[in-house]
């Protein structure tokens, strides 16, 4: 991984700001990360945050429609935007040279963005259509992250569709816009990450030049979005028009990512223990020596870890044969879990794992785009994005004991079961 050294201040309008100079190669990083995300929408609004970042995109105080696409392209650049559980990001990549055409477009939308009645109406559309592809007309579209949360959870905030009701989203309007971006798109609500080729002192320069006199604006109060485990297995249906098989995902509570990071570490490397390779235990158990389905997984976070705070998900889904009954299948999760719980994995299992995650890491970051979002995200979410080059020596650290613990956290008798059924087919 590249040097570790950051810099980091915050200008007056409350804009905190992460440096990372590598000079490896000759080109530039510039995200922002805005602390707001699903969870954050407001009910009766479900969908807006996506939609919002959508819109973001539609032109700014400066410029005019598709002219960020413009000047980041015919630079040799590339960009987006995404939006997450806890925070929503907008990046830019491209040639070190480029720097000041990078911050300036950022600057100019978070200053104010151009949304109008037609750029809203277009994106509620171009919303609708991705949720189309992605959810409606796929098989197990929305399996599990959409479907799953209102079975584990009770809260709106956890539980409610991040994608979008269509009927909540047609009925955005211009006033719910401007109410969104006045509460959670302040400076104060927002980091800037700046890693790659650069210059600490022209940077600062730069960034004070074109965010400087961006208004302050407080940021808002965070709701902890935190609620009770369930007391008992919760279970639901859900028919699928398109599945060719069955299938099912099981959902538990994890420990808080942010307070208890190393419990949430050995959570990490328990789903790779159970899921990740063919010598792992559910891999060897359900799809090798008996078998019982044709795929299984397990994840931490309904989009992958370290993208929301507390309460975070634990995820194992699997496809499986209509001759085979989801009893078994959650039969067999249990027993692999308990022969967990009660015995430790061996040292040599665990090394593996390990290494598998530590390299995974090393390749992720050494990629510009992967490492500038997460240290912009570590910042919002831990207020310390040095942890990102800690990781690899906090995973190494997680023992054999700490996944058994892990393992014994995974009760049947608090989790959520969600059943994928075929339309038309046996369960």
């Amino acid at each position: 991984m590249p040097g570790n050294e950051l810099t980091r201040f915050t200008l007056p309008n409350g804009l905190r700001v992460v440096l990372a100079p590598d000079p490896t190669a000759p080109v530039v990083g510039v995200s922002v990360h805005y602390d707001v995300g699903f969870r954050s929408e407001p009910e009766g609004r479900t969908g807006f945050a996506h939609l919002f970042e959508h819109l973001m995109f539609q032109g700014s105080e400066s410029l005019e429609k598709l002219a960020h696409f413009r000047h980041v392209q015919s630079s040799g650049g590339t960009f987006n935007g995404s939006t997450h559980p806890d925070y929503t990001d907008y990046f830019e990549v491209l040639p070190s040279a480029g720097l000041e055409r990078a911050l300036f477009l950022e600057a100019d939308r978070m200053r104010a963005p151009k949304i109008t009645a037609e750029n809203l109406a277009n994106q509620i559309d171009v919303v609708k259509e991705e949720i189309r592809l992605n959810v409606l007309n796929r098989p197990y579209g929305g399996f599990p992250w959409i479907l799953l949360p209102p079975v584990l959870y009770q809260t709106f905030p956890n539980a409610h569709n991040g994608y979008g009701d269509f009927t909540e989203l047609e009925s955005a309007n211009l006033d719910d816009c401007a109410q969104f971006f006045d509460t959670y798109y302040a400076p104060a609500n927002a980091v800037l990450t700046v890693a790659g080729d650069l210059d600490v002192e022209r940077t600062r320069d730069l960034i004070d030049r074109h965010f400087g006199d961006v208004p302050a604006r407080s940021a808002p109060d965070r709701p902890s979005f935190g609620e009770p485990r369930p007391a008992g297995q919760l279970e639901s249906e859900h028919v699928d028009p398109h599945a060719p098989l069955p299938a099912l995902a099981i959902g538990y509570r994890m420990p808080d990512p942010i307070a208890e990071l190393d419990g949430y570490l050995a959570n990490l490397v328990l789903a790779s223990v159970l899921t990740e390779g063919d010598a792992s235990r559910l891999q060897q158990r359900l799809v090798l020596r008996e078998p019982l389905v044709t795929d299984v997984n397990a994840a931490c976070g309904l989009f992958g870890p370290f993208e929301a705070r507390d309460p975070d998900t634990f995820t194992i889904t699997a496809v499986h044969s209509p001759d085979v009954t989801q009893d078994r299948v959650l039969a067999a999760v249990d027993d692999e879990l308990e022969k967990l719980a009660t015995t430790a994995p061996s040292d040599q299992e665990l090394a593996k794992v390990v290494a598998r995650w530590v390299a995974g890491l090393h390749r992720e970051h050494d990629r510009l785009v992967s490492r500038t979002l997460a240290l912009g995200s570590f910042e919002l979410l831990y207020g310390d994005p040095g942890l990102v080059y800690q990781l690899t020596d906090r995973l190494s650290a997680v023992t054999p004991d700490a996944v058994s613990a892990a393992a014994k956290g995974l009760r049947p008798d608090s989790r959520a079961v969600l059943i994928v059924s075929p339309a038309g087919g046996e369960k």
